[in-house]
């Protein structure tokens, strides 16, 4: 098959490329250009954007002996993922960027492109399994599965997949711990072998996430106030902060139990952050819109995992789809889940699908 091998620069995407060769595939490497004004060294940048990034994917492809291309997607990235995150935090919700770029970039954008160009699939260096199992029409259907390596695992971040672009995709490291991908790049001679992961929002250089939406957005003062509406203490504009969030509220006075408060709600509409007890944060019950399914919808009230961080934890539910919106009850409280995250529902090791979460809430009475 011919593959485009997406290289970011750093040693995942690195081995991928080297193993898609192995397995007899036609490679060529292409890098994406997402930033308009990519930072030059890497010590000014957290993520995958810079300069410096592009090199050392070309050095790789130039040892693996492919051809290497770098492809600008830096307008397609700004409108679908930068200001789509903009625009979720001003709504008072909490984006997750990876899905999204996921979803727009590297499975839309760079897959339908490189179809274009007569490619057949696209290979990254994500930490997930696309599994082969057997079609009663004599076919093959590819599942999204769990890695091996729990604590790299990034089936959630591809939890917006479907199954066409399943078809289309190869993540090559997923039976494979991150220590032993390492040892391998060193094994090929890949200057990247002991290179830093990328880690936190790749277009935000400097991680201060507030920072950066104070920014874009401007200063916006507002009241910090609890549930009952009285005024505790005031912030600096409301799309700063994320239902669960303890840290930098700066309230006058303590509460009168003495109990640590958190931010239960975000206002947008009256540029409020309400503040509450820890036992307001706990839900069952979540509402998702923005449905994508890595297979066929599930039919009826199925029992599924669900995961609401990409690190977070699973747990047990019951969900069901209701068009492009899909109902999820826990069997747990759950605390801290925020409007514009996402849900993502598990069958086992298996990705059934995600949706954003609209709203969550606690559901006392139980579900018949």
């Amino acid at each position: 098959m011919r593959i485009v091998a997406a290289m970011s620069g750093g040693v995942d995407s690195a081995v991928a490329a080297a193993r898609m060769i192995d397995a007899g595939h036609d490679v060529v490497g292409v890098h994406l250009a997402l930033s308009q004004s990519a930072a030059t060294l890497r010590e000014s940048a957290r993520g995958c954007c810079t300069i410096e990034d592009a090199g050392d994917a070309r050095r790789v492809a130039d040892v693996l002996g492919i051809p290497f291309y770098v492809w600008d997607m830096a307008a397609r990235f700004k409108q679908d993922v930068v200001d789509d995150f903009r625009a979720e935090y001003a709504a008072g919700r909490t984006p997750n960027p990876c899905l999204r770029c996921n979803e727009k970039i590297k499975f839309a954008a760079l897959l339908d492109k490189a179809l274009a160009l007569g490619f057949d699939a696209v290979a990254t260096g994500h930490y997930a399994r696309v599994v082969e199992t057997p079609r009663g029409d004599g076919g093959v259907r590819r599942e999204l599965h769990r890695a091996v390596d729990a604590a790299k695992d990034q089936s959630y971040v591809l939890g917006v997949l479907d199954a066409e672009q399943l078809a289309r995709s190869f993540f090559p490291l997923g039976d494979t711990t991150k220590p032993d991908i390492r040892r391998e790049a060193a094994e090929r001679g890949f200057y990247v072998a002991n290179k830093p992961d990328s880690h936190d929002i790749c277009f935000i250089a400097d991680g201060d996430t507030r920072g950066w939406l104070t920014r874009e957005l401007g200063s916006a003062p507002g009241d910090i106030v609890d549930t009952d509406g009285q005024v505790l203490g005031q912030h600096e504009g409301a799309f700063a902060y994320t239902v669960g969030q303890r840290r930098g509220l700066a309230l006058g006075r303590p509460a009168a139990d003495g109990q640590p408060r958190y931010v239960v709600e975000v206002r947008p509409e009256t540029n409020q952050v309400v503040v509450g007890t820890a036992d307001l944060l706990g839900v069952n019950a979540i509402t998702g819109d923005h449905a994508r399914w890595c297979g066929p919808a599930p039919e009826g009230v199925v029992q599924v995992g669900a995961q609401v961080r990409a690190h977070g934890e699973e747990y047990a539910a019951t969900a069901w789809a209701e068009g492009d919106r899909v109902e999820v009850r826990l069997e747990s409280r759950v605390r801290g889940v925020a409007p514009g995250q996402s849900v993502v529902l598990y069958d086992g090791t298996r990705v059934v699908g995600s949706a954003t979460i609209a709203a969550a809430r606690l559901e006392r009475e139980p579900v018949a």
